[in-house]
């Protein structure tokens, strides 16, 4: 789902990290987003009813006055759990038989934004480009290491 959304999002026109928390001052996001005009969009992956459910349990409830746009992005198997997203979130369903990266992604509801979300500044962009280098360079080392051990 992860790279569904990825290029969904636009991976060429915005900054797009998996699992952002350490170093930013806020909660642990799925995906975080940032747009070429410096404003955080969440993006917070479901791929079961009981994974909702346990959501709606998290103290932080998704809020970070960092954030200004929430989206859900749900498998479409699960479309019938809609009442589950918090209604100030946006929905993206992700269809996970569909092959095709572009069309298999569609936004069902769009979020509220919360007001008065500042831009990201500079230093904090650099901050999440930094971590997704990072993890490149990790996930590298990783198919490297999974080569050699198939041998």
């Amino acid at each position: 789902m992860e790279i569904a959304l990825s290029r969904y999002l636009d991976y060429r026109q915005n900054l797009i990290v998996p699992n952002v928390h350490w170093g930013m001052n806020m909660h642990e996001c799925d995906l975080l987003m940032v747009s070429k005009a410096g404003y955080c969009t969440e993006i917070e992956i479901k791929i079961s009813r009981a994974d909702l459910k346990n959501d709606g349990k998290k103290k932080h409830g998704h809020y970070c006055p960092k954030i200004k746009y929430l989206y859900f992005a749900i498998p479409t198997f699960l479309d019938h759990c809609l009442e589950l997203v918090p209604e100030r979130a946006g929905i993206i369903l992700v269809d996970p038989e569909n092959d095709n990266y572009w069309t298999k992604c569609k936004r069902v509801r769009e979020p509220v934004a919360t007001k008065g979300a500042p831009k990201m500044s500079d230093i904090d962009q650099y901050k999440v480009a930094r971590l997704g280098a990072l993890r490149i360079w990790n996930l590298k080392s990783k198919i490297i290491k999974a080569g050699e051990n198939a041998k």
